[in-house]
């Protein structure tokens, strides 16, 4: 078995080296989201500790079957010893064979086996529903970096643009600084904001690199220069905001929502462990069965040793027992195992009132600031209309001269980071809302 695991482990471990390899194109988002789940380590952990919650229910439904072994011995005695042919001590030396099979089996236990068996079955559930609760948080989180990456190939665009508009007007005033229609110092001014420019294009390129690098390494992947990911259809939609609020919401998500149903499992099998704790107190009885013969070497004074299947058969015994056991007094041990399982079921019902709680905070949390990235995104795009005519008006003043490259400098700025903060409040919304559709069980998808 344990070579079986190994080789598995090292099939597996080709499998994902194999995977991040094949990954030579663009990903997107289903792609990242399947490959992150495949090799999240901490999901792995969890899968390899449902096991164990597997091989647990086993051995307590185990329990309830009898017990069945067999065995030999074989040895040689010196001294005084009995003869157990003749009953009669003698100094010589006697060899021995024994054989024995036994069976023990629990007849009465006060629901023990029963309720060990329940809890088993309750953490079994529970480590399902954690199994499911970790690839949703590994979800979400491959959603929030594969937006980020979006977000930022966006921030660059405008970066680009802005760069681009800056270095056609300093083309332009160079030439009329040398003309002499321009004073020196307007060149100046745009040589310093293409600068400016540049270094706002550099910092654009290394935070949609980093937010490359951060997605590569949730999916547990090699990060590569050419890694890329396909923009999704992400569309603004104010349907839900409209129709839902957090309380709605809420209601929704603590029915469905595996961590509350995880809590729920666990209080179920802190309970069984309650009263398995009790079964304790009570009386248990069980039966037993015993066969047992043997062979010796020695016989009777001038006489010849039996065959030993002659012995065997001969000496065959066969024993059943019942046994009763009734606690009196066990040095408080059932009592001090009733207390534990009491206060475990206390602490599994205030894990279950804290995941409850975390859930109503962390919709709480995506539902303000989707409400606040809405009406930063409504407000953002006015702004980007009205700055985006007052540009164009720049435009015209600065290419009659009418203003100076100062000031159109400004409408510029003004025009761009009106785009970058439009651009910020509609990502923030859309993930927003893609968290808070999740929380009412749909699927998460950026489609």
């Amino acid at each position: 078995m344990k070579k079986l695991f190994v080789s598995f482990a090292l099939i597996c471990g080709l499998f994902f080296e194999t995977k991040a390899q094949e990954i030579t194109g663009p990903i997107d988002l289903e792609t990242a989201v399947e490959i992150a789940l495949e090799n999240n380590l901490t999901l792995k952990r969890s899968q390899l500790n449902q096991i164990g919650n597997e091989a647990n229910l086993l051995q307590r439904k185990g329990s309830r079957f009898p017990t069945l072994s067999t065995g030999a011995s074989s040895g040689y005695r010196w001294g005084r010893s009995i003869n157990p042919v003749t009953n009669l001590f003698e100094t010589e030396r006697i060899g021995n064979i024994n054989l024995s099979m036994n069976s023990n089996m629990t007849i009465f236990g006060a629901g023990r086996i029963n309720n060990s068996v329940n809890q088993a079955k309750s953490d079994l559930e529970a480590g399902l529903y954690n199994i499911e609760a970790t690839e949703n948080t590994i979800t979400l989180n491959i959603i929030n970096l594969f937006i980020n990456v979006v977000f930022n190939r966006e921030q660059v665009k405008i970066a680009e643009n802005q760069l681009k508009t800056t270095k056609e007007q300093l083309e332009r005033t160079t030439k009329l600084v040398e003309a002499g229609s321009l004073p020196y110092s307007d060149q100046l001014d745009l040589e310093a904001q293409n600068a400016t420019n540049e270094s706002e294009v550099i910092n654009a390129q290394n935070a949609l690199r980093i937010a490359k690098l951060n997605l590569a390494q949730a999916m547990q992947i090699p990060f590569t220069e050419d890694f890329e990911v396909v923009e999704p259809a992400l569309e603004f939609n104010e349907s839900l905001m409209a129709t839902e609020n957090p309380t709605m919401i809420y209601n929704t998500a603590v029915e469905i929502m595996p961590e509350i149903l995880a809590a729920q499992k666990n209080i179920e099998s802190a309970e069984y462990g309650v009263k398995s704790a009790k079964g304790a107190f009570y009386p248990s009885l069980g039966v037993g069965a015993n066969i047992f013969s043997n062979y010796v070497d020695r016989a009777a004074p001038g006489q010849e040793p039996d065959p030993f299947r002659t012995q065997i058969e001969n000496n065959l015994s066969q024993s059943v027992n019942l046994s009763l056991n009734i606690p009196i007094f066990t040095q408080f041990n059932n009592k001090s195992n009733l207390q534990r399982a009491r206060v475990q079921r206390q602490l599994a019902e205030v894990a279950e009132l804290e995941a409850k709680n975390q859930l109503r905070q962390d919709i709480e949390t995506a539902y303000n600031q989707a409400l606040a990235a809405e009406r930063s995104y409504q407000a953002s795009l006015t702004r980007v209309e009205s700055l985006e005519e007052s540009l164009r008006i720049a435009q015209q003043r600065f290419d009659l001269g009418a203003i100076n490259s100062v000031d159109f400098q400004v409408a510029q700025v003004n025009y761009f980071n009106a785009q970058s903060d439009l651009l910020n409040a509609k990502y923030t919304y859309i993930f927003r809302v893609k968290v808070l559709d999740f929380y009412l069980g749909n699927p998460i998808n950026l489609n």
